[in-house]
């Protein structure tokens, strides 16, 4: 199922949460709606669901206005980053609760039941109590739940959060395993950039209640619209008021071609990777990411005089609120941005 958002708005007081937004999802994508505390996107993601309605603009999915229509009527699927469990209820209730409050017939409730269990890889829990379950393992019971009942457009708000580094990287693997899968239609809220890219078709990102600019990961990455995009959607480092990927700084140690002196403060080995910090002359400080193989050829170490240059050119603002440099991106895959 689709979905369209066209020109939404939605104060809450005095606060303005989204300001005139439109974006739209094609069916059976997996998008990532990214940015900062208090963007605007869970803020979205609950209009979507008609968890709130908007003070202006149009919720569409597929060619059906749902901006006033009650949740239960959508269609949705929504999974919420602390998600509460029926703590009385066995795993296969758990899941099963909607598909009995729906009154279907109990062979079709044991079968789906077991179907999504097995998809979720949880079927030898199925009768335990939530209590008895890992973190990653309820977060899997929460969206077996969810597909239950067989949603059109499955929400997920910020799903892995509350999980350590080691599991919610195996679970983001995971859900981009079971989306191939299923084909749902699926939007999920989160601020961490490497989990958006590694998991999302489309990424939406956002900023102070707007949308800055949609594409896919490699877009957004490679040709980000302005400066907020290319310092939210991975590392930089700013070369002379320019930002510029630590990945496209070269570094020497002999004097180079538009290369500038600078001593290595600290050097951090990240397994394949190495960060160099460094610090110039005039007291600024960058920092370059080079191939651990490179480091140990340049024998790089702290202390050493070393030569730092761009291999690319790095995005500046200007005065009039644009950006130079990089091959900026053109921002908007049916989308209002600034």
């Amino acid at each position: 199922m689709a979905i369209r958002i066209e020109g939404v708005t939605k104060r809450f007081g005095d606060f303005v949460a989204l300001l005139d937004v439109s974006l739209d999802i094609p069916d059976g994508e997996l998008t990532a709606l990214l940015g900062p505390s208090g963007s605007g996107k869970s803020t979205l993601l609950r209009i979507i669901a008609g968890l709130e309605t908007p003070d202006a603009g149009r919720i569409w999915l597929d060619d059906r206005d749902v901006t006033r229509v009650p949740p239960q009527q959508r269609g949705i699927g929504f999974v919420f980053q602390h998600y509460a469990p029926f703590k009385h209820m066995t795993v296969y209730d758990n899941v099963a609760f909607g598909l009995t409050i729906r009154k279907r017939p109990g062979s079709e409730v044991r079968t789906r039941v077991g179907e999504l269990l097995r998809l979720v890889q949880i079927e030898q829990f199925a009768n335990r109590y939530p209590a008895q379950l890992s973190g990653g393992q309820r977060q899997r019971m929460a969206l077996a739940r969810a597909l239950a009942v067989e949603p059109k457009v499955l929400l997920l708000d910020e799903p892995f959060g509350a999980l350590d580094a080691r599991v919610r990287k195996e679970l983001r693997s995971w859900l981009r395993r079971l989306h191939d899968e299923t084909r749902v239609t699926t939007v999920f809220v989160t601020h961490d950039q490497e989990e958006a890219m590694d998991v999302s078709d489309t990424i939406v990102v956002m900023d102070h209640a707007r949308i800055e600019q949609v594409g896919s990961p490699r877009d957004l990455y490679d040709r980000p619209a302005n400066q907020f995009v290319m310092s939210f959607v991975g590392p930089v480092t700013n070369v002379d008021g320019s930002l510029v990927r630590p990945h496209d700084l070269d570094i020497q140690t002999e004097p180079a071609e538009a290369a500038v002196e600078a001593m290595i403060d600290r050097v951090v080995f990240l397994g394949f990777e190495v960060r160099v910090e460094l610090v110039r002359r005039d007291g600024s400080h960058v920092w370059a990411q080079v191939p651990r193989d490179v480091a140990e050829r340049l024998e790089l170490a702290r202390g050493q005089i070393v030569y730092v240059r761009p291999t690319r050119a790095g995005m500046t603002a200007t005065a009039d609120g644009g950006v130079t440099g990089l091959e900026v991106g053109q921002g908007a895959v049916s989308a209002s941005a600034r």
